[in-house]
C-alpha cells in the first residue's frame, strides 16, 4: 500500500489532457440518442471516456482487463457517431 510510485512520461501525461475535465453533468448522456434507446446496455459517452481515461494511463495495470470489459456490441459498439455529446459538453470535451 503506496510502497511505490508510478511515473509517467510528459508524453502519456498529455494523452490523459481532455479526460480529468469531465464534471460529470450528464449532459452528453441525455443528449445521445443511442443511450436513450438502451440505456440498460449501452454505457454512454460519460462512462465510456471514464473508461478510457483508465485504459489510456500508462500507469494502469488493469488495461487488458478494461477493454474486455467494454468490448461488447452493446456497451461500447452502440455509439453511431451522432456527436451530440461533443456538440452540448459545456467543457468543449469530445
Amino acid at each position: 500500500k503506496g510502497d511505490k510510485e508510478y511515473f509517467q512520461s510528459r508524453e502519456d501525461r498529455a494523452k490523459l489532457d481532455g479526460m480529468y475535465e469531465c464534471i460529470l453533468c450528464a449532459c452528453c448522456m441525455t443528449s445521445c440518442p443511442s443511450y436513450w434507446w438502451n440505456p440498460e446496455y449501452y454505457l454512454g459517452p460519460a462512462v465510456l471516456m471514464q473508461a478510457y481515461r483508465w485504459i489510456a494511463d500508462s500507469r494502469d495495470q488493469f488495461t487488458d482487463e478494461r477493454l474486455a470489459w467494454v468490448n461488447d456490441t452493446m456497451k461500447l459498439y452502440r455509439c453511431h457517431g451522432i456527436m451530440n455529446c461533443t456538440n452540448c459538453c459545456p467543457k468543449g470535451l469530445d
